[in-house]
């Protein structure tokens, strides 16, 4: 590479210089070796041009990894994973809810509740101890896309009235009551601002840092089953249809792959795939 930076254009279509130690990052934290991460930093080098998009370069990079990892590559694809979770946005939804249970909640999604106004459906509805979460997932199936200050404007409305008619009933006025917009993009800083005023928690892809919900999925090892390279997009769809929406549930429930018509030798494939996963 020429010491003049090399622009490439992101998924909002916005140019940025390319920075070979942000694609080495990427590598590490899907698991791959130096010795992997420096041959295909040698490669991306070597190979890119003005003018090329970052989903090219991820298409690269993850093409080369799979070659040499299919572990560490199901991890170096995990957000296209989640975005390959739609169109609906309920398969996220579930997945939302499957974090939470982890985190020790009595959960519900896509749960009808009464307002004092009107009724409302929330995503997700998780019961803790004395604490109340309704969280508002927002799915994405784009790069690129950020979460507006109109959403964290009207969750808290909705929520508002929510709580006000449970407030009605005094067994609930010793609850906590919390606030959650959750999804798989990036939120807008007046919309991170105003969520901080108003004390709406925001889980987005990399927000809050070092605690988005990467980090989480990762931490967790709450895989979803679009990132396994051994079903095919039909598969997967069937899967999620039936609310199989992660690694660690098609694990537990085995049965559901004989659902899908699969053979022994194909079983015995996705099962080793989930293995390596969730104990790497």
């Amino acid at each position: 590479m020429t010491d003049k930076p090399i622009m490439i254009v992101k998924a909002s279509g916005q140019t940025e210089a390319f920075k070979i130690d942000k694609l080495e990052a990427s590598l590490r934290n899907a698991g791959a070796n130096e010795e992997t991460i420096a041959m295909i930093s040698a490669d991306i080098s070597s190979w890119i041009s003005e003018g090329l998009s970052t989903r090219k370069i991820y298409a690269r990079a993850y093409n080369l990894l799979k070659s040499i990892n299919k572990t560490e590559a199901s991890l170096y694809k995990l957000r296209n994973a989640i975005m390959e979770m739609g169109p609906s946005g309920h398969p996220f939804e579930v997945f939302i809810g499957e974090i939470f249970k982890r985190w020790g909640y009595a959960v519900k999604t896509a749960v009808v509740l009464q307002g004092a106004s009107i009724t409302h459906e929330m995503d997700v509805f998780a019961a803790k101890g004395d604490e109340l979460s309704l969280a508002e997932c927002k799915f994405s199936a784009k790069q690129g896309t950020s979460i507006s200050i109109q959403v964290p404007l009207y969750v808290h409305s909705r929520v508002a009235d929510i709580v006000e008619k449970y407030l009605e009933d005094d067994d609930n006025k010793a609850l906590r009551y919390r606030t959650w917009i959750i999804s798989n993009s990036r939120f807008t800083p007046d919309s991170i601002q105003y969520s901080q005023c108003k004390d709406i928690r925001l889980l987005g892809w990399d927000h809050p840092r070092d605690h988005g919900l990467k980090h989480i999925i990762t931490e967790e090892k709450i895989f979803p089953i679009t990132v396994l390279n051994a079903l095919v997009k039909s598969e997967k769809t069937a899967l999620m249809a039936r609310g199989i929406v992660t690694c660690l549930q098609l694990s537990q429930n085995p049965g559901e792959l004989n659902r899908l018509a699969m053979n022994r030798r194909k079983q015995a494939t996705v099962s080793k795939e989930l293995d390596n996963l969730l104990n790497s």
